[in-house]
């Protein structure tokens, strides 16, 4: 009885080699070799059965049509120095610390910050009053005149300390004023009246001329709350053209950057899938409105090196789907400049059980975050030309209230400016300069790739050649195979069939039954 077909000797030989070839699999991926490498490069998991998994889902990924990246496109507003770092610097109420924080950014290496310029913050009380009359700063129990200081002061001071230490701001401009939209119970809220945001836009590009060259227009407008529900595309097209035209009109080279569309998928109303919505921002005429396209780079639950592709996937490298939107309509030449990146090195569970938000920016350690910060840089310069500035999310926060949210977790910094190993990790890469090169094609990882594909095929050959050597022995030695062929007993059905073969040719019927 032959199983299958098999000689029973074949299908031992079968299962001894796949049995060899799991366990060779399996002590490579736990030792982390040359196929765990590969699996790393493709799916960005370290587990080995997230990375089976997820290279099936990478060959998935091979089945669909890719998005178009226009990898050759002469891309404009191109820093030489693409390390940025998110700042909160108006939350710190002593000057001193908001110089020390730009000592450290400096100091580490970073070229640019992203630093908000809260409209709320700025025009607190009413239309053109740029005063701040929130604290009682004579102790008199009264919010009068007395108390009022300029809301520009700290903001003045910030951008001196960026000329200081020689560090590029991109003012993100959003947040608006309780006035601006009376009723509304979202506190995030666009204005009632755009308008007003528009002359706070023209305001703070005349105070800052010559000063700050890049502005962005707000924040994910594509999600609740930065936006009011139902979500509108060209709600907010309206505010980027507009405030667009307001700034070229005082500096023609300010650098106009979109605001950031956050990564989502939701249709439910009250966000919009983020692809859907660029397309309906073309769609409502944004193309000369903005220098910069602006997307998030979270890597979420996966590294630096996930390569998986598909529209509903949300990883570091979900803005090549942006790009293929972007190139489709005509803007193949325009960056997109990451405004915020980064992986969140959550405390343990048993220390904060309750900790808000634990799902929703996916958990690593802080070693896993760290040395992921060079990977993470160089993919995007070896492999994704158009991408400029990329911005981590966040230096530090002002104090520890919100040591109990996820989010809190991204610093680079602690709030006492104890550097993390995050910050240590940032000031070896880029001091270290070796990101200098990361532009150049040759170290792409496809062309690493080709490189190691002679090791790949040499192991693939010498497990055939396993399989075969073991496969072979079911039918023993040559020597044994011909013994046992060799009888007459054997041989006299052969010569029979042919006898009758042969009659056949003779009678010149080729019969081919």
């Amino acid at each position: 009885m032959k199983p299958f077909g098999f000689e029973p000797r074949t299908l031992v030989a079968l299962g001894l080699a796949a049995l060899i070839g799991l366990v060779g699999l399996w002590l490579d991926l736990e030792n982390e070799g040359l196929v765990w490498d590969l699996l790393w490069n493709l799916t960005g998991e370290e587990e080995p059965a997230a990375q089976l998994l997820g290279a099936g889902q990478y060959l998935a990924t091979l089945t669909r049509v890719q998005p178009q990246i226009a990898p050759d496109a002469d891309i404009e507003h191109l820093p030489e120095n693409p390390f940025g770092v998110n700042t909160f610097l108006q939350l710190e109420a002593i000057p001193e610390k908001r110089e020390r924080q730009m000592q450290m950014i400096a100091e580490a290496g970073f070229g640019w910050v992203r630093q908000e310029f809260v409209w709320e913050d700025i025009e607190i009380h009413g239309p053109g009053d740029f005063m701040d009359r929130r604290n009682d700063l004579n102790n008199d129990g009264t919010l009068d005149e007395a108390d009022a200081i300029s809301a520009w002061e700290k903001y003045d001071q910030i951008v001196d300390l960026a000329e200081q230490y020689n560090v590029q701001i991109i003012a993100r401009l959003s947040n608006s004023p309780a006035w601006t939209h009376p009723g509304n119970p979202n506190p995030h809220a666009p204005p009632d009246d755009v308008q007003a945001y528009v002359n706070f836009v023209t305001t703070v590009a005349e105070r800052y001329r010559g000063r700050i060259q890049h502005y962005q227009i707000w924040n994910e407008p594509n999600l609740y709350p930065e936006w009011n529900q139902p979500i509108s595309a060209p709600e907010y097209a309206d505010m980027l053209c507009r405030a667009h035209d307001a700034l070229k009109a005082v500096d023609p080279q300010v650098v106009v950057h979109s605001a950031a569309i956050g990564p989502t998928i939701d249709l439910s109303g009250r966000d919009l899938y983020d692809l859907l919505y660029l397309q309906q921002l073309y769609d409502a005429g944004i193309a000369d409105c903005f220098d910069v396209l602006s997307a998030q780079g979270y890597g979420l639950f996966s590294g630096p090196t996930d390569r998986r592709q598909r529209p509903t996937l949300m990883n570091y490298g979900r803005h090549v789907w942006l790009r293929d939107i972007m190139v489709a309509n005509g803007d193949a030449h325009k960056p997109i400049w990451i405004s915020e990146a980064g992986w969140n090195p959550t405390p343990p569970r048993s220390e904060y059980p309750d900790l808000w938000g634990r799902e929703t920016y996916g958990e690593v350690s802080m070693e896993q975050a760290a040395r992921y910060v060079p990977l993470a840089y160089e993919r995007a310069l070896t492999e994704w030309p158009y991408i400029g500035v990329i911005s981590y999310w966040f230096f530090k926060r002002h104090d520890d209230s919100e040591r109990n949210q996820a989010w809190y977790w991204f610093r680079i910094v602690e709030n006492d400016f104890s550097p993390t190993p995050l910050y240590t990790s940032f000031q070896e890469t880029i001091q270290g300069g070796e990101w200098r090169e990361w532009r150049d094609e040759d170290r792409a990882w496809t062309t690493r790739a080709r490189e190691r594909l002679p090791q790949v095929l040499v192991l693939g050959w010498g497990l055939l050649f396993g399989v075969g050597v073991v496969a072979r022995g079911r039918a023993g030695s040559p020597r044994r195979a011909l013994s046992r062929a060799a009888t007459p007993a054997d041989l006299r059905p052969s010569v029979g069939a042919l006898a009758a073969r042969a009659g056949d040719w003779a009678g010149g019927g080729l019969a081919l039954a």
